[in-house]
């Protein structure tokens, strides 16, 4: 088969230079104009823009317009730098289109399920809240920005509650945990110069496995009746304590004042006798007398002493009687009241 003609093919490029083509320099330069143009780009307000020469770093620009040199020297990256992003680790949400099913959510148990200090295992979900710092950081030192956050932030997590105890993680140090994480996340993400400040860390689920949750239940419910149990004896504490302490203190008065009675009584009859002693050493008689008749008066001005009166012309005149027969029927009647005589 024989070859091309060389010399047909060199007349008609010479006859094509030949040509008058007004229209096709005109396109041309449109279509330099056109090149050129696309260098022209806008930075939006919440943007950063980062140009890259050759792939490589060159320039971050502020927001409003700018130029950069036309593809493929020049490109350039916008990402939005005062959006606060947010990420899902331990589930995953998923908004549903049907009315009313609103977010359903899907467990992601390889990342959520975590030990803790006591050797507890409980299901974690938390959200992480980052803005982008430093755009060249972000872009450049690595190479997968979410899942190097979602893999940092489930590092985090995992120390922090590895060294909490189940309570903890469950009741009341839901806030420390956070803050805890959040600080450990900032300071791993520094380390890979990432360009990303952390804004929060949220406990969206904190619970027990599922498989153990009922038995979680009832050791919750067995705190809380400890608590009751607690209070009620400290209440009933708080009421018998101070009673039984005024009431001793009433008796201990009481006895006080008793023994200061007995004390004063003591003394008085003590000394009425040693005044007594001193006066029968003076005068026997005389004493014996005045005692005998202290006496008969103390005893005859007792109103349940029945008292007979016999002169001396009565007893010459009358037989002495006394009345033993009402003193018997006063004994009988006694006698039978305390069940007979036996």
């Amino acid at each position: 088969m024989p070859g091309p003609d060389l010399g047909d093919l060199n007349e008609k490029v010479k006859q094509f230079k030949q040509m008058n083509l007004p229209g096709w320099r005109i396109i041309l330069l449109v279509a330099l104009l056109f090149w050129l143009g696309s260098g022209i780009y806008i930075v939006q307000p919440d943007e950063v823009g980062v140009v890259k020469r050759f792939g490589a770093y060159e320039r971050t620009t502020e927001p409003g317009p700018h130029y950069r040199l036309p593809f493929p020297f020049e490109s350039v990256l916008t990402p939005q730098v005062t959006k606060i992003q947010r990420l899902e680790v331990g589930f995953r949400g998923t908004t549903a289109f049907t009315v009313g099913s609103g977010v359903q959510v899907r467990q992601v148990p390889e990342e959520s399920l975590m030990l803790t200090g006591d050797e507890n295992i409980v299901d974690v979900q938390f959200i992480v809240q980052f803005l982008i710092d430093n755009a060249q950081d972000y872009l450049f030192n690595v190479a997968n920005q979410d899942k190097t956050v979602k893999d940092a932030a489930e590092a985090a997590m995992r120390e922090v509650i590895g060294y909490n105890k189940i309570d903890a993680a469950l009741t009341d140090d839901k806030l420390t945990i956070q803050n805890d994480t959040r600080d450990l996340l900032q300071r791993i993400l520094d380390s890979y110069k990432i360009g990303i400040r952390v804004v929060a860390v949220q406990l969206q689920d904190v619970h027990p496995p599922r498989q153990v949750i009922d038995a979680f239940k009832d050791v919750a419910s067995a705190k809380e009746d400890k608590s009751r149990f607690i209070n009620e004896a400290e209440a009933y504490e708080n009421d018998l304590v101070p009673r039984t302490r005024g009431e001793a203190a009433a008796i201990m008065n009481q006895a006080q004042a008793y023994k200061e009675t007995k004390i004063l009584q003591s003394r008085g009859d003590s000394d009425r006798f040693l005044f007594v002693l001193e006066e029968y050493r003076k005068a026997k008689d005389i004493t014996k007398k005045r005692i005998y008749l202290e006496t008969m008066e103390e005893i005859l001005s007792r109103p349940e002493v029945e008292k007979i009166i016999i002169s001396n012309d009565s007893m010459q005149r009358v037989f002495p009687y006394l009345p033993l027969q009402r003193s018997g029927k006063a004994a009988v009647t006694g006698q039978a009241k305390d069940g007979g005589v036996n």
